[in-house]
């Protein structure tokens, strides 16, 4: 393990604010507010990797694609996939170094384009459940089905939607060098929208049309690099349990084996909070030594103990 190294998972809240419509302006409006929550993480001591969800920007580049398929040849997700980790990973390296240096502290910034190991026997290959891209009327979606060989299912009666597999992660497969960079004192943003899914055939890799799940996938990058800390950044500044009724209750330090009874339980929705404790799980199981689960404009509040959701082993 690595002393001193925080993974801080950003969800799509960190890039694109609910409600906004995704101009640039916005996103890098956004984007720098949480830079300034990470910088002052940075110049508090601790080494730190990033990682971020892509999914309203994937889905954008996957839209764009079907708009102007007759003129350019799509791409398929994991192209789609490498190209949402190029562009946010860029907006978000340059808005760290800018609060960076700001704050006096020259730090190199790089973005690795990550691919991440599934297996090609994982069952999600025959159940797919991820929605993906726009909605489409029932006439079109049954086009798609017959033209493109996609799984189309009706999305909460909003319309109909792509839907892929959503294997589990196995590990990073640049995590060696991204561990060296750390070492050498640069910060990493690293396997961006769960990375992109790539399947082993003998000795060489293939990308996959399929979306791995992204604090999962942060689970698997925290442990692959030795971090000490998963820190995972959503809406809410806790986890609550019965969430949403009149006995809600906040989580604010809560030992493994107790999150793993709640999670077991079912307390946690596979749509939303689920994948996060999951997550959480994951990397505590692993070796890791704290999971912490908080707001994105409370970062560095969580991590003095002030807010947050702390999920410690046992």
């Amino acid at each position: 393990m690595r002393a001193g190294i925080d993974v801080v998972a950003l969800g799509g809240n960190a890039i694109i604010p609910s409600g906004g419509v995704g101009t640039i302006e916005e996103q890098r409006t956004l984007t720098a507010a949480s830079m300034r929550q990470v910088a002052d993480l940075i110049a508090s001591g601790r080494r730190v990797l990033l990682t971020h969800g892509n999914g309203p920007i994937v889905g954008n580049i996957m839209e764009r694609n079907e708009a102007v398929k007759d003129r350019i040849p799509p791409m398929p997700l994991d192209v789609c996939g490498a190209d949402s980790q190029g562009g946010i990973g860029y907006m978000i390296q340059q808005s760290l170094k800018n609060e960076l240096g700001a704050r006096g502290l020259e730090r190199q910034v790089v973005s690795i384009v990550s691919q991440i190991i599934v297996s090609a026997d994982d069952d999600a290959f025959q159940r797919p459940t991820k929605p993906i891209g726009p909605f489409y009327t029932e006439t079109e979606a049954g086009r798609l089905e017959r033209e493109k060989g996609w799984r189309m299912e009706n999305d909460a009666d909003r319309g109909f939607r792509r839907v892929v597999p959503s294997p589990t992660p196995r590990e990073i497969v640049e995590a060696d060098i991204i561990a060296k960079l750390i070492d050498m004192g640069v910060i990493v943003i690293a396997g961006g929208g769960g990375g992109i899914p790539v399947v082993r055939r003998g000795n060489r890799l293939a990308g996959v049309e399929a979306v791995v799940d992204k604090d999962r996938a942060a689970s698997v990058l925290a442990l692959n690099v030795g971090a000490e800390r998963l820190i995972i950044l959503t809406n809410v500044e806790e986890v609550y349990v019965n969430f949403g009724k009149d006995d809600q209750k906040p989580l604010r330090r809560v030992s493994l084996s107790e999150m793993t009874a709640l999670y077991k339980a079912y307390e946690f929705p596979a749509g939303s909070m689920g994948p996060k404790v999951r997550a959480a799980i994951d990397f505590l199981e692993g070796g890791g030594r704290e999971v912490i689960i908080s707001n994105a404009v409370r970062l560095l509040d969580a991590c003095e103990g002030k807010t947050g959701t702390h999920i410690l082993p046992d």
